[in-house]
This record gives structure tokens, sequence and C-alpha cells, in this order.
């Protein structure tokens, strides 16, 4: 029976791991990108006053795929189970209005990421 390389490739680096050939530096990293994080933060306008029913987007940078929040009577946002190996576009919108986009990394290693985003 046939091995496909990608299959050998991942055998060999999770053996590599396994004795600790890999540096402590690449373990580290790859560790850190296991698992979800949340998303959080408070929509705000241009006076940095809480924004009440902004539409807060999260969209996954590769399958496109978009999940969305309605800010609350605070302007408070939050997303649960946000993939941590995975890159994100984060941005709120509200009567014309819109954020900066901002990006969650795969890169970044915190499990809460918490943003602000300014309505302008």
């Amino acid at each position: 029976m046939k091995m496909r390389k990608a299959s050998v490739v991942s055998a060999v680096l999770f053996a590599a791991l396994a004795i600790g050939l890999v540096p402590q530096g690449i373990r580290s990293a790859r560790a850190q990108n296991i698992g979800d994080r949340t998303v959080s933060g408070t929509v705000l306008d241009d006076a940095s006053k809480p924004v009440v029913s902004a539409t807060v987007y999260i969209k996954d940078q590769k399958t496109k795929s978009i999940r969305s929040f309605t800010s609350l009577a605070n302007g408070h946002y939050y997303f649960a189970q946000v993939n941590k190996a995975k890159d994100f576009d984060l941005w709120a919108e509200k009567d014309g209005k819109k954020s900066a986009v901002k990006t969650v990394s795969s890169w970044d290693a915190r499990t809460d990421f918490i943003s602000d985003l300014k309505l302008k």
C-alpha cells in the first residue's frame, strides 16, 4: 500500500516533534495555533461613545465565510469559537459608516482577542 507524500511528511514531522528534533521555538509556535479563541470589543462612534445595534462582521480570509453580531446596548460585541489556526477580517458597520478592517491573525497566540472598532 502506497502512502501519499503529504502523509509521509506529516508522519516524519510528528516523529521529529515527539523525540525533540525540532527546535523549541517551532514547537511553541505550532502549539499556539491549536484550538479556538474569543474575539470581542466595543463599537465606538467618532466621539468614542458606544454604538448600539451596529453589525460586526468576522470573515474567514480563506473560505470567505462570514459571521455577524449586533452590538449590544453598551456597544459590546462577542464571537466565540474563532479558530486560532485561521486568519480573519473584522469590521463594523452602521448607517453607512464603517470601521477600519482589522486582521485577527493565526500568528497571534492570544486566546482572547479584544479590539475596539471605531466607525467613520
